[in-house]
């Protein structure tokens, strides 16, 4: 456990951050709520007892200052795309491991791409995506790979009871569109298309006892950025139910409200990560309630084990590739439901 070790959350104050800051508290860690706006991390570090710590991305002396005698940072501030490079460098100039929750595909594009090569040698540990997108979906997709080196096509599907978005969601969402502009992603053949013809409509069979629903086919997450880091997969697919899509689509969706004493909301998920090779499949689900809610248990174990050394690796590295996934997954119990199915031979 945390043992008092203090850990910096920048962007503590946000709907995800509040929750990494609970798990962390609850994990004996110390956690230091960062962020650039000073009424917001000195109202949260009251309710908890913690130390204030302001800074803006904009002034990297304010990121030292607010990162030093920590152990570590996560970030949960977005938009990442604006947060993600000031951030892990100061974590590199304070020689700490960084953290984020970011399903931006552009941000987590760019974290592999500016800094996978730079830390190869230098022991840091990046780990970008460690939340409900990106984390949870690398993991099983790992996890259900099991002793195969390579398959064909990896598929993870989204199963939500419905998608309010936090402000958080809807800026983030916004910044992506407008690096994208008329296109979206898709990954095929082990290389990134840019497509500007309408996502598929199909039907996904989840396991009982949810069975056949209607999805956004290529309705592309952070995962398709995370797993082909590590798997040889050319084939990555994500797909999201058609009511969640509709609701995330919606100006007027409101935001998730809390019905527990820990403030999650009534939203349930189920997420299921299927690998072909051949003939045959592998498949790996998870059921629980509340993404974002459930994003903190994710980055506070991940950081747990960063900071013990269970790690196999170092550098900028997904979930599943720093980390041994089935054992990470059974370790989130009671916060999901998980099946690592048996293989399939396909007919």
């Amino acid at each position: 456990m945390g043992s008092g070790q203090l850990v910096a959350v920048f962007g503590a104050y946000g709907h995800t951050g509040r929750f990494v800051v609970a798990e962390l508290a609850a994990r004996g860690f110390v956690p230091v709520p960062s962020g650039r706006n000073a009424r917001a991390v000195e109202e949260l570090a009251g309710e908890h007892g913690l130390e204030a710590r302001v800074a803006s991305v904009e002034d990297p002396a304010s990121l030292d200052r607010a990162l030093a005698g920590t152990v570590a940072v996560i970030n949960c501030a977005g938009p990442f795309a604006s947060t993600t490079g000031p951030v892990i460098e100061a974590a590199l100039r304070a020689g700490i491991p960084y953290l984020d929750v970011a399903a931006e595909l552009e941000a987590n594009l760019d974290t592999f791409a500016h800094y996978r090569e730079r830390t190869l040698e230098t022991g840091a540990v990046i780990v970008p995506a460690m939340a409900f997108f990106g984390g949870l979906g690398d993991l099983l997709a790992t996890a259900a790979m099991g002793d195969w080196t390579e398959a064909d096509e990896a598929h993870i599907a989204y199963a939500l009871s419905n998608w309010h978005p936090t402000n958080g969601t809807r800026l983030s969402g916004a910044v992506s569109r407008e690096r994208r502009g008329d296109h979206r992603l898709r990954y095929r053949g082990g290389q990134w298309e840019h497509r500007t013809d309408q996502a598929p409509t199909l039907e996904w069979t989840f396991p009982d006892p949810m069975g056949p629903r209607k999805v956004i086919g290529e309705f592309t997450m952070a995962d398709v950025v995370t797993v082909p880091q590590h798997l040889s997969i050319p084939d990555v697919t994500t797909y999201m139910t058609a009511e969640a899509v509709r609701d995330i689509a919606a100006p007027d969706t409101p935001a998730p409200t809390a019905t527990d004493k820990s403030g999650r909301s009534d939203q349930t998920f189920l997420v299921d990560a299927v690998v072909r090779s051949g003939g045959a499949e592998r498949r790996a689900t998870a059921s629980g309630q509340d993404i974002y809610a459930v994003t903190a248990p994710l980055v506070a174990e991940a950081l747990e084990r960063v900071l013990t050394g269970r790690i196999r690796t170092t550098g900028v590295a997904s979930a599943g590739e720093i980390f041994d996934a089935a054992d990470f997954l059974r370790a989130l119990a009671p916060h999901i439901t998980l099946d690592l199915g048996p293989q399939k031979q396909l007919a």
